[in-house]
């Protein structure tokens, strides 16, 4: 599966587009000038998604890679 067909199942389950998702995480604290803040953990990021959107571990990484700034959208 592509990164943009990760994230274009994450929108269709959540509703959320990546733009969403990265605003809702700054809100969290967990993003700085648009990338993961140091010291974040993948794992504090997934819990979030898991309790709120009921994402697993698999779509969850895609939006640390994304947050990470490891992958953008459009990606093969």
């Amino acid at each position: 599966m592509s990164f943009q067909a990760y994230l274009d199942n994450i929108q269709s389950k959540t509703g959320k587009t990546p733009d969403q998702l990265r605003a809702l995480a700054a809100d969290k604290g967990f993003t700085e000038a648009g990338v993961l803040r140091k010291g974040v953990k993948a794992g504090e990021v997934l819990a979030w998604l898991e309790q709120d959107f009921g994402l697993g571990r698999g779509h969850g990484m895609a939006i640390v890679a994304l947050l990470r700034g490891m992958k953008t959208e459009g990606d093969a």
